[in-house]
């Protein structure tokens, strides 16, 4: 398949925006995969920021971290994203330039548990002061089950009402594929 499927191009999209030495941002760290790969994109001189609500997503990511020698490069919140400002120190301000969401509940956890419209959507808009110009947010929205469909819904909405003159917004995803697959939001600030 020539095309790239959704998680690879999402961390093509990642290796764009994300220097050695960068800040970024893990809005849902989950089993730790995405934080492992923007850790490895900062190297030594970066870090990167991972917020999840749940302790077994925490235990997962530092064990994860730990196993490819990257915990130094990471800090891991127990909290919401959409507490990202309260938690990022004031040197990333202005500086993070890349973030990830995986939205919906954690493989393997609680499906009961699932990220909500509302603090998805405050964490963008928290995202979008302290980027970087060219900085780029990626959403990867999986809607196959009832919560997941109205968060898609709410984030669509907010995403397509961001003026132009602030910030691209591309989604990308595969149109004649069954059973609700995942599909990708990017937002670059301008």
């Amino acid at each position: 398949m020539k095309l790239e499927r959704i998680l690879p191009f999402a961390r093509t999209l990642l290796q764009r925006a994300v220097q050695p030495g960068d800040y970024a941002v893990d809005a849902t760290m989950g089993n730790g995969h995405d934080t492992c790969f923007l850790a490895d994109l900062v190297r030594d001189h970066g870090k990167v920021f991972a917020f999840d609500i749940q302790q077994q997503a925490l235990e997962n990511t530092n064990l994860r971290l730990e196993e490819q020698k990257l915990a130094s490069r990471a800090s891991l919140f127990h909290a919401s994203h959409d507490e990202l400002l309260n938690c990022l120190p004031l040197e990333a301000h202005g500086k993070v330039t890349g973030a990830v969401f995986n939205l919906g509940y954690l493989p393997g956890g609680d499906k009961e548990i699932v990220t909500k419209p509302n603090s998805t959507i405050s964490a963008i808009k928290q995202l979008l002061e302290v980027m970087a110009p060219e900085g780029i947010i990626v959403l990867v929205i999986y809607h196959g089950h009832a919560e997941g469909q109205i968060e898609r819904d709410e984030v669509i909405e907010f995403v397509t009402g961001l003026d132009q003159k602030h910030a691209h917004v591309l989604r990308y995803e595969f149109i004649n594929q069954t059973n609700n697959p995942p599909f990708i939001i990017a937002v670059e600030k301008r």
